[in-house]
């Protein structure tokens, strides 16, 4: 499944089966949601995800939480340099507007659009999960908003520890380096629960 550039595209995941999001061109960052198929109120949490791993980005085999401390994801394998953040909201339409680009498209817009496609809706847009988002910290905490330095056709491999409704948006960010100033588009592939290595692949 294709998600266009700048668009999201919402699927239902099973519990043990695997989710791979490929960035087809190169360069492209993702934003990525999980939300509990028995109550969307219960989502990934970028927050509670670090508290758990102590880490910016957990590494493979280990887990992403949602906001009940619960597993909800687990990164099973990643053929991407592996350079991800978790620490930047999505883009929204107050983003653009006071970047000056009023009426842009946006990843907080893309989720409740493609929620609803599904029959389902969020109040809030939680902090994504953002694949090949390179957002290094600097020694005094600072943020630096590079190029994504994933290359065509990597991915990053995810199993779903429950049943979730999973959005994927390709961001549309084109107003600083991330996506390199031209958002292409992504991939989702699901597959059924055969082992998948829990290493770099």
């Amino acid at each position: 499944m294709v998600v266009p550039a700048g668009a999201g595209l919402a699927v239902w995941v099973r519990h043990g089966e695997h989710l791979r999001i490929v960035d087809v061109e190169g360069g492209q960052v993702g934003d990525l949601f999980a939300f509990a198929g028995a109550d969307p109120g219960e989502y990934l949490s970028a927050s509670h995800t670090r508290t758990s791993t102590s880490r910016l980005f957990p590494r493979i085999g280990e887990q992403f939480m949602t906001n009940r401390r619960r597993p909800i994801l687990t990164l099973v394998a990643d053929t991407s340099p592996g350079v991800h953040d978790m620490l930047i909201a999505a883009c929204d339409p107050e983003r653009y507007r006071m970047l000056g680009a009023p009426g842009h498209a946006s990843c907080a817009d893309n989720v409740h659009h493609a929620l609803a496609q599904i029959g389902l809706a969020t109040d809030a847009v939680p902090q994504p999960v953002n694949v090949f988002m390179n957002i290094p910290v600097g020694t005094e905490g600072d943020l630096s908003w590079l190029p994504a330095v994933s290359r065509p056709g990597d991915a990053v491999t995810f199993t779903a520890a429950m049943d979730c409704a999973v959005v994927l948006s390709a961001c549309p960010m084109d107003l600083n380096a991330i996506n390199g100033q031209r958002p292409t588009s992504l991939a989702i592939d699901i597959m059924s629960p055969n082992p998948v290595a829990p290493e770099r692949i």
